[in-house]
């Protein structure tokens, strides 16, 4: 940026968390001080903004000094809520501090961001009963086939797959090599609906089988990702091309309040 003939007057960098203490990190907001850039920066995750899905992400915002931020109190300073994104009064840096167990409480279960999830229970019996009749195979069945965990997977890997139930408030992130892989790539969905809510720990190898276990489609991980109803992959794209897209994507409910909290006008 330093030779550059025209250097931009905003900057936006979006990072894992981590990059935060790097060298690297130090070098960027070195350049941007003799830029005359003022920073905010940011350590944020979905859960902040309801969605259940934990995502944290490390952001920072750059405007020249011509340009003021709608709240400059938090200049230089990494915060942990999106408190200054809508409000522009100054607040103590304790209430920047966020513990992120406490914002499931806020957040919507998963149940809302599934295909399908709009059928009521008495609605959805009766389309099942119908589907039964005509081929012997139910929606639930035909729409999960090709996203079922297989047995073998279950087996090996059941002890690391992290588990959520449509009730669930948080899922794990989602990376590009999901559906290839299920250890730590992100979570997996109970679809047995005889079982009760059990926490992780408390369930035997025994049990996973009969949870039903399958993976979330591309339609609900880009629903985690905020994307709009209208979002729709070419019918080219492959399945794992969709999930190693996504898995590199962004959440827009982070993204979007950030950039406009970046060009607003004081």
């Amino acid at each position: 940026m330093q030779n550059m003939s025209f250097p931009p007057q905003m900057l936006f960098v979006e990072n894992v968390v981590g990059f935060e203490v790097s060298d690297t990190h130090d070098q960027l907001l070195a350049v941007l001080s003799t830029l005359s850039f003022n920073t905010q920066e940011f350590i944020l995750s979905p859960l902040q903004f309801g969605v259940p899905y934990s995502r944290p992400r490390y952001f920072c915002l750059a405007k020249q000094e011509s340009m003021c931020f709608p709240n400059p109190s938090v200049n230089d300073k990494l915060l942990r809520t999106p408190t200054c994104l809508t409000l522009n009064t100054t607040r103590t840096q304790n209430s920047y501090d966020q513990n992120e167990d406490d914002l499931e409480v806020v957040c919507n279960p998963i149940r809302n961001f599934l295909e399908a999830q709009s059928i009521g229970d008495k609605e959805s019996s009766a389309i099942i009963s119908d589907f039964k009749e005509a081929d012997g195979c139910t929606p639930i069945e035909t729409a999960s086939h090709d996203y079922t965990v297989p047995l073998s997977l279950i087996e090996r890997w059941g002890n690391a797959m992290d588990i959520v139930y449509p009730e669930s408030k948080r899922c794990c992130c989602f990376t590009k090599s999901y559906y290839r892989y299920v250890k730590g790539t992100g979570s997996v969905l109970v679809t047995s609906k005889s079982l009760k809510p059990v926490p992780k720990e408390n369930l035997e190898m025994s049990s996973l089988s009969e949870l039903g276990l399958r993976f979330f489609t591309p339609r609900e991980v880009a629903n985690l990702h905020s994307f709009p109803p209208s979002f729709r992959f070419p019918d080219q794209i492959s399945l794992r091309q969709q999930y190693a897209m996504l898995g590199n994507s962004l959440s827009i409910a982070v993204v979007a309040p950030l950039l406009c909290y970046l060009f607003a006008e004081t």
